[in-house]
């Protein structure tokens, strides 16, 4: 007996799981941020880039970024600390003149934190996370503005009609 074909619809699921919402916004702020052309493993270059740790955060340059630091469940916390520990993490992270503006921990998930930072320092960041928190952690990064001015006004305003 002949199977049927797959529908092209299936096949095109099939090809691209990872196309979802995370994905898209992390394309489209590699795109904005001008980094499209490096989008390839990174590996420690010959020789070093000149340091961007002078580099502060000011209205014109500064970018929010959101980490989720979802944690291995199937491991118990005190192995997740010690692993962190031995990677350097809380040394490393975060660098020094990097604003965190939140840190929470959301029960379930991890760790939540916001960063503020110049766009300069986004792969300095990337980097830190990559050789420290990898192997306890795994870890979304989103894009964030914050709202908060905006919100309360609207409110506000609605309140006052």
């Amino acid at each position: 007996m002949q199977q049927a074909a797959p529908s092209l619809k299936s096949k095109s699921a099939t090809l691209r799981p990872w196309l979802n919402r995370s994905s898209v916004a992390m394309i489209a702020m590699i795109t904005v941020l001008g980094l499209g052309g490096s989008a390839r493993a990174q590996t420690t270059p010959a020789s070093p880039p000149a340091p961007v740790e002078t580099a502060t955060p000011t209205p014109d340059n500064a970018v929010m970024l959101t980490v989720f630091f979802k944690h291995d469940q199937s491991r118990p916390l005190s192995e997740l600390n010690a692993q962190l520990d031995r990677q350097g993490f809380y040394k490393a992270f975060p660098p020094a003149g990097v604003e965190v503006v939140s840190w929470y921990v959301m029960m379930g998930i991890g760790q939540v934190v916001t960063l503020r930072l110049p766009a300069s320092r986004l792969r300095e960041v990337n980097r830190i996370l990559e050789n420290t928190a990898w192997g306890s952690y795994h870890t979304e990064f989103y894009p964030t503005y914050d709202y908060k001015p905006t919100g309360l006004a609207s409110h506000e305003k609605a309140q006052s009609k």
